[in-house]
C-alpha cells in the first residue's frame, strides 16, 4: 500500500533513570553506519514526527483503517465493540530513503496521508516485547538505507496516546544489543503539561493507568478538536530546515 514494505525540537533524550526493555529484534547480523542510525538526519525526524502525527488523528486515513479493522477484528471473534485504543495495537513505520520514487504519487503525498504507517490489533501479547500497559501501543520502525532495497529494524517502543507521545528505543548496534531510549513529541503541541515526564514513567511502569494521563492528543485529533488541521510533510519539512513555520 502506497510507500509501506517541529521536526528535530521534538526528539528528546530519555531524562530518568527508566529504560525499556532491550530490544529484542535482531532479525540479521547487520553493520549499522553511524549515519544511517534513525534519526541521525532531519528527514527520518521528520518521517517519525509525520507519522506520529496521523497515529494520533483518528479521523486520518490511518485512523480509519484501524477503526475498520478493530471492527473487523472484533466481529470475527463475536466480542463486543469498545474503545480501540483500550485494545493492543501495533503500528509499524516505515522510513523510505529520500531518494525512494513510487510510481503514482509523491514521496511527500504518500508522507502526508501515511500511506508508510501500518496498523493492526495485537491478537497475542505474548510476541509483543514490552509489558504495556491498557492505554500504550506497540511500535516498530523500518529504516531503508538505499533506494530500492529492503526495510530493515531500526526501533521498537510504545506509543502512549494520551500524551501523543512514543518512548522508542533506537538501535545503535543489534549485535551488541545498544540502543539509545528517546522520547518523541508531537511536533504541533507547543508546551506540555507541567510534570508530564514523570506520568509518562509511571505509566509505562504501570503505577498508573491512561486515564491519569494529561489528555494532550485531544488537541491534536480531529474527532476531539476541530480546528485542528494536520500538516502537510512539505510544511513538516520546511518548518525543520528552517524555511517555515506553524
Amino acid at each position: 500500500m502506497g510507500i509501506r514494505g517541529g521536526g528535530y525540537l521534538s526528539l528528546f533524550s530519555f531524562p530518568t533513570p527508566y529504560s525499556l526493555l532491550p530490544i529484542p529484534y535482531s532479525l540479521k547480523t547487520m553493520e549499522i553506519l553511524a549515519s544511517e542510525v534513525l534519526g541521525t538526519n532531519k528527514f527520518d525526524q521528520c518521517v517519525i514526527n509525520i507519522a506520529l502525527i496521523n497515529i494520533c488523528d483518528r479521523e486520518s486515513d490511518l485512523g480509519q483503517e484501524m477503526m475498520s479493522l478493530y471492527h473487523d477484528w472484533k466481529a470475527e471473534t463475536d466480542e463486543a465493540v469498545k474503545n480501540p485504543w483500550l485494545d493492543l495495537h501495533q503500528f509499524t513505520i516505515y522510513v523510505p530513503h529520500p531518494d525512494q520514487q513510487y510510481e503514482g504519487l509523491t514521496l511527500g503525498e504518500g508522507l502526508t496521508k501515511g500511506y508508510n504507517i501500518e496498523v493492526k490489533p495485537v491478537r497475542d501479547r505474548s510476541k509483543v516485547p514490552y509489558k504495556i500497559p491498557e492505554g500504550g501501543h506497540f511500535i516498530v520502525v523500518l529504516k531503508q538505507r538505499r533506494p530500492d532495497s529492503e526495510f530493515e529494524i531500526a526501533a521498537t517502543g510504545i506509543f502512549v496516546r494520551p500524551l501523543a507521545a512514543i518512548a522508542l528505543d533506537i538501535i545503535l548496534d543489534p549485535d551488541k544489543g545498544e540502543y539509545q531510549s528517546l522520547i518523541i513529541k508531537h511536533p504541533i503541541v507547543r508546551e506540555y503539561p507541567e510534570g508530564w515526564e514523570d506520568k509518562l514513567i509511571a505509566f509505562l511502569k504501570g503505577e498508573i493507568t491512561s486515564y491519569d494521563l494529561p489528555n494532550v492528543v485531544g488537541y491534536v485529533d480531529r474527532a476531539f478538536n476541530s480546528d485542528y488541521r494536520s500538516p502537510s510533510w512539505n510544511e513538516m519539512y520546511l518548518a525543520a530546515t528552517g524555511f517555515a513555520g506553524f
